[in-house]
């Protein structure tokens, strides 16, 4: 895929992100713990999709755009349920520097979508259950393990990386915000 048509696909990602959230709060949905968008009626509606909940977060658009590169968005907006692991731009911004790659390199990587479905856990694990899963490993999408843990301070951590917002749920899953990208083995 040429360096246009990768770039072309980051912009498509961006453009839908912020028509997402145009018009709203201040507030980014997806931090705050409300991710459900108001209804004509005015009623809070809770989100179709996981998918749903990274659009509409202004926090979240290398996620986005790495989900439309890897071709996930059809597979995460299924029936599911899907736990998704979400890490935020600061955490991609980070691992990128970590890295010593760019974000065109991280969208044009073969591990993309390896990457992507190690962020995600099949089923509907809330945080209260997160926390019952101390020191256990857990199989992600893609078949590796993930190590979910308590710190002493009653926070949560999965392979290394804090769990800063929980419990963003939609019709076919949950999303938690992680405050760094995890990498398999």
């Amino acid at each position: 895929m040429t360096l246009t048509r990768r770039l072309l696909f980051v912009l498509v990602a961006l453009g839908l992100v912020a028509a997402a959230c145009g018009g709203g709060t201040d507030e980014p949905a997806a931090i705050t713990g409300d991710p459900g968008v108001t209804d004509p009626t005015g009623d809070r509606a809770q989100p179709a999709t996981v998918v749903d909940i990274a659009v509409s977060s202004p926090d979240h658009t290398t996620l986005v755009a790495a989900v439309t590169e890897a071709g996930l968005v059809d597979t995460l907006a299924g029936d599911g349920p899907f736990t998704v692991f979400a890490p935020t731009d600061e955490a991609f911004a980070a691992a990128l520097d970590a890295l010593g790659i760019t974000a065109e390199e991280l969208l044009a990587s073969e591990d993309l979508a390896g990457i992507l479905t190690y962020h995600v856990v099949p089923g509907n694990v809330l945080a209260a259950e997160v926390i019952g899963l101390d020191g256990q490993m857990v199989e992600t999408v893609n078949g590796d393990t993930i190590e979910i843990t308590i710190t002493d301070d009653g926070g949560v951590m999965v392979d290394g990386a804090n769990v800063v917002a929980t419990d963003l749920t939609a019709d076919n899953g949950v999303v938690h915000v992680l405050d760094a990208v995890i990498l398999p083995g």
